[in-house]
């Protein structure tokens, strides 16, 4: 069973303004009845804010009212037609300490998928199309000491971005009738 939003604001509500017992609320927003209790006696969640499930359209009052007679019966959480949000990633932060590996990344890239465009290398690496272009024509400031590293090794993004941006370049060189570059060997020295 899905949970609804806001787990803990939403038990907040229920305990606030209905009847129902703890396990059915726990049952509901996906918690232990121990932690529900311990809500209601305010040892947790005490700077919470209750989130009301009726408002947002999670539950119907029916089936509140419905619970609160009988202790048996549980809360339904309601299906909606609208898709879950996307969740949009904003501009990408990477930590100081690993700014100075982004070359190496950048080279990895360029080197074991050249289907990738300087747009995608930059959103996945939260880099500029300034910096890709100076580790490809190696006047980067630093263009001596750098080595080819996986960026999902060094933490610069996930498998699975990398993944989706490489399947995506492949679809468009076959749209464009152009040949996929076959995938890199995996190399010994990198997963060391």
């Amino acid at each position: 069973m899905t949970l609804p939003l806001m787990p803990k604001a939403t038990a907040v509500w229920l305990i606030e303004k209905t009847a129902l017992t703890f396990t059915q609320i726990a049952e509901f927003c996906g918690m232990h009845p121990l932690e529900v209790q311990a809500i209601a006696d305010g040892e947790v969640a005490q700077g919470i804010v209750g989130y009301d499930p009726v408002a947002n359209s999670q539950v119907a009052p029916e089936d509140i009212r419905r619970c609160e007679a009988d202790p048996n019966a549980r809360l339904k959480l309601l299906v909606t037609s609208m898709p879950a949000p996307k969740r949009h990633r904003g501009a990408r932060y990477t930590p100081v300490a690993k700014r100075n590996d982004r070359p190496d990344a950048i080279a990895f890239l360029l080197r074991n998928y050249p289907q990738l465009s300087e747009a995608t290398i930059g959103k996945l690496l939260g880099t500029t199309k300034d910096t890709i272009q100076k580790v490809r024509d190696r006047s980067h400031w630093n263009s001596a000491n750098i080595k080819p590293r996986d960026p999902v090794i060094l933490g610069l993004c996930s498998q699975t971005d990398l993944n989706h941006a490489v399947a995506q370049a492949n679809e468009r060189l076959e749209r464009e009738g152009r040949t996929v570059p076959p995938p890199p060997p995996p190399e010994a020295e990198e997963a060391a």
